[in-house]
């Protein structure tokens, strides 16, 4: 190191010069030196160049020819390494920079934005930076009408470090839309392409931006009919996407509507042209995940997209890629893309995610997509996270089909692998992945047996335990979904696996999603005589402290409902009844919703007295009478004359009952 740098240290020596003209040509013959030659940078930095040409950047006697040579340099040292970007910030460049941008030369102020440009655009750049100071960003707005260069850097600057909804709030609040707006139709194409890339992430899920930029007027031209101009096929690839991306951050926020022409005809094929085998490798990654986003919530566009330019088959060529029969001249290139053909693959699964979100014919088509099954079986054991995510979206997806859990599913034995996931992902993962273990757990797929035996209760029972909202309800709706109509060993397990403890905490939850879930799963667990009267001689003491618990709580009508159902459903167990009968605070209850304002309420309040006063069955002659002491007979007197066609008729069928 110390030979090489020796033959650097000239340099060096010669920004202290006492001879500002001295310094000046060092400071030039330095910048001819750095140019592209990375060594050297590492070189300058090491022997402590960046302190000495920032001292000289910011002192008020330097000329202003020497502060922007010194900009210049640093610049370029900036263009080399992430490490070397690392010195630079460790030498607090960026307030010197920004303090240069006071300054009246516009040369030197275009010279600092250049290398602000280049400092932020690098991924070890903080993007919080940009913000620390609140005058800075005014600042910057104001210095966009200076030229055509401040104009380009400011927009890149600002689409760098434009990252969520605070930073895009920032900004909006600075007026970044009207400042920016009519760069948009600038002779110059570079500031034409950094202001539309600063729309695209400014719009991005955010609904104000969106919904402000579809009224914003360039020269009499809206810019929606803007963007669409510049989708047109005869502009440049990334002029295109940008312009498409911005159209669909518009569309999502609800700014255009699906059914617009400029989304139907234009957008929409646009994004899909991105995905040919024309294009390169990041254009089509790109391409298909605007694509996935647009069409997401839609089934229309879902169905316009998987008909356009045989779109389906097209995306099977992202799992072949690059092949050996790629025609990549470019040895770089193909380097490049074969470390990113990850990319890819994930982005073919999540446009696969949001094509089969709705339609049951474009899963069908999906799934018979060449080896498809397949190639989502290794996309859930990929080392990438990125991937994997894609890939158990793709599975979510295409698991709605109740077609599909029958045959594809089963052929390919799709629950191991994500079983095998459901281990020790992180959350995000496991959040599809226990929705799509919902699905695989429905009564109808034949896939249920097999989860049960891989010990999915105890997987599931922990589940319900998380911290995560999605992964409790997750773990609940799938164990309901898993003891419905179950045999009685299944419905055990699960009693066992979840404890009452746990099922108490599950029951006072205060999310209202993961209570009905719960209640759901009671009831299922509730259901056959034989179950009702086993799970009641062992678990009935608990269940009904539950049952007086919701009743008695603040909750809505549907959590009421599902928890009367509960009690008809032990009403109707042989022995299990008897819990009801010798329980007076239940039975005044249920006689309390016989009369309740809400005719729901008092249908399923009927449907406990119904399977309580059952003549065919042992000891309804005292049941019948004790609930006829208690006024029940009274109230069904009353309902009989309902104008509720279906309150009127259970209660007419009760009192046959009585007569029988």
């Amino acid at each position: 190191l110390q030979e090489v740098t020796a033959s650097s240290r000239h340099y060096v020596d010669r920004l202290f010069d006492l001879d500002p003209q001295k310094v000046l040509q060092g400071v030039i013959d330095m910048k001819n030196a750095v140019i592209g030659n990375n060594k050297q940078k590492a070189n300058l930095i090491v022997l402590g160049a960046v302190p000495r040409l920032l001292y000289l950047l910011q002192q008020e006697t330097s000329s202003t020819e020497l502060r922007t040579e010194c900009a210049v340099v640093l610049g370029s040292l900036a263009m080399g390494t992430e490490n070397n970007v690392k010195s630079l910030l460790d030498c607090h460049i960026i307030p010197a920079l920004l303090q240069g941008l006071l300054s009246p030369d516009l040369k030197f102020i275009e010279a600092c934005l250049r290398c602000l440009r280049t400092i932020f655009i690098s991924p070890v750049t903080p993007e919080d930076l940009l913000y620390t100071d609140a005058t800075v960003i005014s600042h910057l707005m104001a210095l966009l009408s200076r030229s055509r260069y401040t104009q380009e850097y400011i927009c890149q600057i600002f689409s760098h470090c434009c990252k969520g909804p605070d930073h895009q709030t920032i900004l909006f609040n600075h007026g970044a839309v009207q400042n920016i707006a009519h760069l948009l139709v600038s002779t110059s194409y570079k500031v034409r392409m950094q202001a539309l890339k600063c729309f695209s992430v400014l719009a991005f899920e955010n609904p104000q931006v969106s919904m402000t930029l579809v009224n914003v007027a360039v020269d009499g031209e809206l810019l929606p009919q803007i963007f669409v101009k510049m989708l047109q096929r005869d502009k440049p690839i990334e002029m295109q996407l940008t312009s498409a991306k911005c159209l669909t951050s518009m569309c999502r926020a609800g700014a255009i509507r699906t059914d617009d022409p400029c989304i139907v005809l234009k957008t929409l094929p646009c994004l899909v042209r991105m995905c040919s085998k024309e294009r390169l490798l990041e254009e089509r990654v790109e391409g298909a995940e605007t694509l996935a986003y647009l069409i997401e919530t839609d089934v229309e566009l879902q169905r316009m997209a998987s008909i356009s330019d045989h779109l389906i088959p097209m995306l099977a060529d992202y799992f072949k890629y690059p092949s050996s029969v790629s025609a990549i001249a470019d040895i770089k290139r193909l380097d490049h893309d074969l470390k990113h053909a990850h990319e890819l693959r994930q982005a073919a699964f999540k446009l696969y995610a949001s094509l089969g979100a709705n339609d049951e014919d474009i899963r069908k088509k999906i799934i018979e997509t060449e080896t498809m099954m397949d190639r989502i079986v290794s996309g859930l054991a990929e080392s990438s996270l990125k991937v994997r995510l894609a890939a158990v979206r793709c599975l979510h997806s295409l698991s709605r089909s109740v077609q599909q859990l029958r045959t594809s599913f089963q052929d390919h034995a799709v629950w191991k692998p994500l079983m095998k996931v459901l281990q020790n992902a992180p959350n995000e993962i496991l959040v599809v992945a226990s929705s799509t273990l919902c699905n695989l757990l429905l009564e109808f797929s034949p896939s249920k047996e097999p989860i049960l035996e891989s010990g999915a209760i105890e997987l599931l029972c922990s589940l319900t335990q998380s911290e995560n909202l999605a992964l409790r309800v997750n773990g609940i709706w799938a164990l309901m979904n898993m003891a419905f109509q179950a045999e009685q060993k299944i419905k055990s397990d699960i009693l066992r696996g979840l404890s009452t403890e746990q099922l108490f905490q599950l029951l006072s939850d205060s999310d209202v999603n993961v209570l009905m879930k719960t209640l759901g799963l009671l009831r299922n667990l509730l259901s056959t005589r034989p179950h009702i009267d086993y799970i009641m001689s062992t678990h009935g003491k608990q269940i009904m402290q539950a049952v007086t618990l919701i009743l008695e709580g603040e909750h809505n009508i549907e959590v009421k409902e599902q928890t009367l159902c509960i009690l008809a459903n032990i009403a109707d167990g042989t022995t299990a009844k008897e819990l009801i009968m010798t329980n007076d605070d239940i039975l005044q209850k249920i006689k309390y919703y016989m009369s309740h304002s809400n005719a729901k309420l008092q249908l399923a309040a009927m449907f406990c007295i119904s399977n309580l006063i059952w003549n065919e069955e042992e000891g309804s002659q005292e049941r019948q009478d004790k609930l006829r002491d208690m006024g029940i007979v009274d109230i069904l007197h009353k309902l009989s004359q309902s104008s509720d066609p279906n309150l009127c008729d259970k209660a007419k069928t009760a009192l046959q009952q009585y007569l029988a």
